[in-house]
């Protein structure tokens, strides 16, 4: 088992910045690849960002690039996600997934935490 607890999140003025943190527990934390999804209210889970086992390959969804940038460090078993120049239609639940399988990590990853809220005013 994998356990994952986010934090970071908070409310932030449109144009603001925050950081999200994810800490893994409980396995190898460079055995898996890693990303952030997120839910707005009526909304369905939308993927973000994923990142690789070792950190080298990333990828975003749309909605996010040139604002939202993930990373790792494995040595401290954390994953973030730097979220730049936000827009109130940011505003959702932030969660972290862990999946031993890259291609896996934006469709079907094994792990979730519970998730963090981020709400960006107008």
């Amino acid at each position: 088992q994998v356990q994952l607890v986010e934090s970071g999140g908070g409310l932030v003025q449109a144009g603001g910045s925050l950081r999200l943190s994810c800490v893994a527990s409980g396995r190898t934390f460079s055995n898996y690849a890693m990303g952030w999804f997120r839910q707005a209210p009526g909304k369905e889970r939308e993927f973000v960002a994923g990142i690789s086992r070792g950190g080298i390959s990333r990828y975003s969804g749309d909605s996010v690039k040139g604002r939202f940038t993930i990373s790792r460090v494995n040595a401290k078993n954390t994953m973030y996600l730097q979220m730049n120049s936000l827009k109130p239609e940011d505003t959702a639940v932030y969660y972290c997934a862990a999946d031993p399988v890259f291609s896996t990590i934006a469709t079907a990853p094994e792990y979730w935490g519970q998730g963090t809220q981020v709400t960006v005013s107008s």
